[in-house]
């Protein structure tokens, strides 16, 4: 017997089941991912207190423990290189409550969240790089008031980089147009980059601190009327490189003191898959004259829009009825969304296709003015974008229906998120708390009340540059009437209380839910889609919100 030959055959065989036996470990391309080394190579919001401490860990001997405070959300991250059209894995172990783990680039938003409390949680997400995308930012953060969160052992998988130290070209023809009394547009050509792709725009307004946006414009807003500005444009790629400042173009806001046209300050919501009450029957009887119809979805083909899913767009004799409500001077909000899908933001697949959706609904009812109510998961940025163009296109009035969590937290996380998103695309919105189905302690007229004035605390940290004022004029209420579906009830008195606050602050909009239930048709306490549960006259609440006078 050859004894070399066999020990060398031994030796293959041996490698080969180690081979097979060995997991490949991860190839994590961050910096410090355990913070064994304090905080290197991760950048912390400045009121974070964020500091590397012994205990608790889960891997080495340190992990990062970061407090939220005030309207700061304890973010810390970092900055990596990657290789384009590549797919990576995120992962961090967290202790806390609402812990967040995410990554932004060029084309990149991605993000995921737990609340494991006292035990250390895995969170995993994953995202694919573009052509031409070059770095990420990995972020992880917690959530304002909600204490301290532990983070360790953060891995991004995947291949590192070759770092990209060359600026985008400077945008071309930067203008300003689009006067109002408080804004102006500023319009741009698109950049070119040596990756392949612009991951933001910077725009400098009287050459302060800029803000960047995603598309070749962006509207300034809360300005002065009659008052000239300075606006000046750059173009960074997602490497952080960023091209020199365009010359200054400047623009002078307007100075007119009559309302914005189809100024929507009270709109019922009213079911208009029901075939009672009529718009134009409803107007009629109270005097109130718009309305928001409740809800356009997706078809059964998809992303073709229809009222509930069902009604064809163009029905006769919903279509019949708006027009009879318009030609009594009245105007109509369409509502997308609600409780239950299939929501069109879920059926359209593209911002396009969304967008083209969205135009269909406004050119079938005749309106500009569209509620998107949003009570479940959507795609923020393909639906913020699709807004956003809609927006830039035909200054369409946009209104985000949201939930609240609690009377004195406001509203939840994500409709949070959805705010933050717009904001950052220069979005602008009406933010329009359901002041119902929610936790509560005491009177629950004090209690919708109590939400409304968390969600102006939750926007001052969307939009900080605005005064307390602006703030409640993008501010909007809509409580349900009567019985709510989860035990509160809204009385008149309760509606009487929400209505000389939103009065005395001098908010932008109420609604409620809803004109078909406002009435006295079933006042044993029950929940009903037509009726209020509760002892009432005919319209009775029609006409305590009609004393809104903004």
């Amino acid at each position: 017997m050859n004894l070399r030959k066999l020990a060398a055959t031994a030796a293959i065989a041996l490698g080969l089941i180690a081979l097979h036996a060995t997991p490949a470990a991860a190839a994590n391309i961050l910096t410090n991912p355990g913070f064994e080394s304090a905080l290197s190579g991760w950048t912390c919001s400045a009121t974070a207190a964020a500091q590397a401490v012994s205990q608790p860990v889960h891997g080495g001997t340190k992990a990062l423990q970061a407090t939220p405070a005030g309207n700061d959300y304890a973010r810390c991250a970092q900055t990596v290189t990657v290789k384009p059209s590549t797919t990576y894995q995120l992962s961090a172990w967290v202790q806390g409550n609402y812990i967040f783990l995410g990554a932004t680039g060029s084309g990149i938003d991605v993000s995921t969240w737990g609340a494991p409390g006292g035990q250390w949680q895995q969170l995993k997400t994953s995202f694919t790089t573009g052509a031409g995308v070059t770095s990420v930012t990995v972020y992880v953060n917690g959530w304002y008031g909600q204490g301290a969160y532990y983070a360790d052992d953060v891995v991004l998988d995947g291949p590192g980089g070759t770092p990209d130290t060359q600026a985008p070209t400077v945008p071309g023809s930067p203008a300003v147009g689009g006067a109002t009394n408080s804004s102006l547009t500023v319009t741009w050509s698109a950049s070119t980059d040596n990756s392949g792709s612009i991951a933001a725009y910077e725009v400098s307004r009287d050459n302060a601190a800029p803000t960047a946006v995603t598309g070749t414009s962006y509207t300034a807003t809360g300005l002065s009327a009659n008052t000239t500005y300075g606006f000046r444009v750059r173009a960074c790629d997602a490497a952080g490189n960023c091209s020199a400042y365009t010359a200054s173009v400047s623009g002078k806001t307007t100075n007119d003191t009559t309302p914005p046209t189809g100024d929507i300050r009270y709109a019922p919501y009213i079911d208009i898959t029901m075939n009672t009450p009529s718009l134009a029957g409803a107007a009629a009887a109270t005097g109130v004259k718009n309305y928001t119809l409740a809800f356009v979805l997706g078809d059964s083909t998809g992303c073709n829009p229809a009222w509930g899913g069902v009604i064809p767009l163009a029905d006769s004799r919903i279509i019949n009825d708006v027009k009879a409500l318009q030609a009594q001077g009245g105007q109509v909000v369409v509502a997308s969304g609600g409780a239950q899908g299939p929501y069109l933001e879920h059926n359209c697949g593209t911002t396009a296709t969304l967008l083209a959706a969205y135009k269909k609904v406004l050119d079938t009812v005749g309106t500009n003015q569209l509620d998107v109510d949003v009570e479940a998961s959507i795609d923020v940025n393909k639906v913020n974008s699709a807004l956003k163009q809609l927006q830039a296109e035909r200054g369409t009035v946009v209104r985000y229906t949201l939930r609240v969590q609690a009377q004195d937290y406001g509203l939840d996380p994500f409709s949070v998120q959805i705010l933050q998103d717009a904001a950052a695309k220069g979005l602008n919105v009406i933010v329009n708390p359901m002041v119902m189905d929610f936790g509560y302690t005491g009177n629950w007229g004090d209690a919708m009340v109590s939400a409304a004035q968390a969600t102006l605390g939750q926007m001052k940290g969307v939009w900080p540059s605005k005064t307390d004022a602006q703030l409640k004029r993008l501010l909007g209420v809509t409580p349900m009437i009567g019985k709510n579906d989860t035990g509160q009830t809204t009385t008149q008195a309760d509606a009487r209380k929400l209505r000389d606050w939103a009065n005395t602050n001098h908010i932008g909009f109420v609604g409620f839910w809803s004109a078909g239930r406002d009435n006295g048709g079933c006042p044993n306490g029950s929940v009903s889609p037509t009726c209020s549960g509760i002892a009432q006259s005919a319209y009775e609440f029609t006409g305590i919100f009609k004393g809104f006078t903004g």
